[in-house]
């Protein structure tokens, strides 16, 4: 095994990534959590945008969003995507890539019911990624759902978790000179033993 020591130390990836992420929190003034999520469309074409990570399970990182979005459409056409999550107070990033699966249970419905009552009924009100109007028509079907949903609005149907069980995980810190320290752990299969290799900066 490739030896690693001080932030890069230790045989689960998963939990050198909470600690690097519990360390963002500490020093990141806004969404320590956030991560630029790709994914690739019918064409190929590649997308990205910010979300925010909301747990780093013992096997996998979970992501929540509108089942009808683009990201979502593309995750499940392809069943596969990236993320980096980069802490610019720490001079760290994160990199992942594997195979997505939904999250649509009891867990889902615990994170949902967890956010604030605007947030949960702004969940009812978007059809995400689809045109919009106006700002006023927007509001005004936030009003319309809250009519309808009230303060103990369940989690709509078409809003939901995703899973991502990764087959190579980066960890990358800042060096001198730009001479970084890059680890990188990979497996064919999510069930597979990781591999780990030190990269060139």
């Amino acid at each position: 095994m490739t030896e690693r020591s001080g932030i890069f130390a230790g045989d689960d990836p998963f939990q050198i990534a909470r600690e690097w992420l519990a360390e963002a929190e500490a020093s990141e003034i806004n969404d320590p959590n956030a991560i630029a999520l790709s994914t690739v469309n019918a064409d190929g074409l590649p997308n990205a945008r910010m979300v925010l990570l909301k747990e780093i399970e013992v096997d996998a990182f979970v992501f929540y969003t509108n089942y009808g979005s683009a990201k979502a459409q593309e995750v499940d056409a392809t069943g596969k995507a990236a993320f980096v999550a980069h802490w610019k107070s720490l001079r760290r990033q994160l990199r992942v890539r594997g195979t997505v699966v939904r999250e649509d249970g009891a867990q889902a419905d615990a994170y949902y019911a967890s956010r604030s009552l605007k947030s949960r009924l702004g969940a009812w009100a978007s059809k995400q990624s689809e045109p919009l109007a106006s700002r006023g028509a927007l509001m005004a079907e936030v009003a319309k759902v809250t009519a309808k949903h009230g303060t103990a609005p369940t989690r709509p149907p078409f809003w939901g978790g995703y899973r991502i069980l990764p087959v190579e995980i980066e960890f990358w810190a800042d060096g001198a000179y730009r001479l970084h320290d890059r680890f990188r752990w990979s497996r064919a299969t999510p069930s597979d033993a990781w591999k780990i290799i030190r990269l060139n900066p």
